[in-house]
């Protein structure tokens, strides 16, 4: 399940290609032509607010030959291709295919860039490959009645990372699933924490690190003042969520980070961090100051995490290993393995 070609092709093929995964904020492309190139399991994608203000989702390749189109982030007006110029309009229509007119039947309107299912709550970002999933919000299930009191629609993304990991991607979900590590993997950082599992309707997973401060940040005193209207239940730590199958929001007391893996290989997950903070702190006169320890403990954290999980995953691909018995702390790794199980036909196992 961790090393076999065979069944990562199977996970990507039943699990990854058909269930929602987040990608930001959509405040992160609040104009028109505003986009952010990302890469994903089934391909790049660009995501993009079009001349109406609708944000969108693309396979970024051109439909002519299939160059890459647009890269980082930035504004166009409309989106141009660098090999044969054949040029689209912010909603994905053709606009232009130079040389094209004496090509027997060729249909511009047929040759628009393919479109992806992208869906929001509370303005987090969602893309999908299938056009026959269940809807986003079936998807998250009660989670929204949890999370709600973050007013995530009224934060801003201030920092960004990306750490390339030489592990199975189940390693990366099912270490951000238990507190049992901490007190070693993290022993001179956050410390050993005490959690209690949240129960959860829908296709998404919860622990609860219980303490009355934030745990965003090493620092004894957190610099910035809670997220107003956060429920009582909130206040008392900081929720670790799974969207399964790899998309993580961690919710403290007075900010949000995300943790959200894109598999490359049996042995090779990508981690994209993100960190947001209401906008009405991100305004603070000190803010860029006072939110460096943030970054520094988010990056620092997950360094730990990935070499731990680069050790793992040395290790389970000795012949002579066996999965030994789980722990009463790995109850939300086992509520992982049950949920991809389920999903992959038994042919493929």
């Amino acid at each position: 399940m961790y090393t076999s070609a065979a069944i990562f092709a199977a996970e990507v093929q039943h699990i990854h290609l058909r269930n929602w995964f987040f990608v930001g904020l959509a405040g992160e492309v609040p104009n028109p032509g505003d986009y952010r190139s990302i890469e994903t399991t089934g391909g790049p994608v660009i995501l993009l607010r079009d001349q109406h203000g609708e944000l969108r989702a693309f396979a970024n390749c051109c439909r002519h030959r299939g160059s890459l189109l647009l890269t980082g982030s930035g504004n166009v007006r409309a989106i141009r291709c660098p090999y044969h110029a054949w040029t689209y309009r912010l909603d994905g229509s053709l606009l232009a295919a130079p040389a094209m007119e004496r090509t027997e039947g060729f249909d511009k309107q047929a040759h628009g860039l393919a479109p992806l299912r992208l869906e929001q709550w509370d303005g987090l970002v969602f893309l999908n490959f299938d056009t026959s999933a269940a809807p986003l919000a079936e998807h998250l299930g009660d989670l929204p009645d949890r999370l709600g009191c973050y007013r995530f629609a009224d934060m801003v993304c201030t920092w960004r990372d990306e750490i390339d990991c030489r592990c199975n991607w189940k390693m990366l979900v099912e270490n951000a699933l238990e507190a049992y590590h901490t007190g070693t993997v993290h022993a001179t950082t956050v410390g050993a924490q005490r959690e209690a599992i949240v129960p959860t309707r829908g296709d998404w997973v919860c622990l609860q690190v219980l303490s009355d401060r934030s745990v965003a940040v090493l620092a004894e005193q957190p610099p910035f003042p809670p997220i107003e209207g956060l429920s009582q239940q909130a206040q008392r730590g900081t929720y670790f969520t799974m969207i399964l199958p790899t998309s993580q929001l961690a919710c403290a007391q007075d900010c949000m980070w995300w943790l959200a893996m894109r598999p490359v290989a049996p042995d090779r997950t990508v981690l994209s961090l993100g960190g947001c903070f209401p906008k009405s702190t991100a305004a603070r006169q000190r803010f860029d100051d006072d939110a460096r320890p943030y970054y520094a403990r988010w990056r620092r954290v997950a360094d730990e995490d990935v070499g731990i999980l680069e050790l793992q995953q040395r290790g389970v691909s000795s012949v002579l290993f066996r999965p030994g018995r789980l722990s009463w702390r790995d109850e939300l790794a086992h509520a992982l393995h049950r949920w991809v199980l389920e999903r992959l036909p038994a042919s493929r196992i």
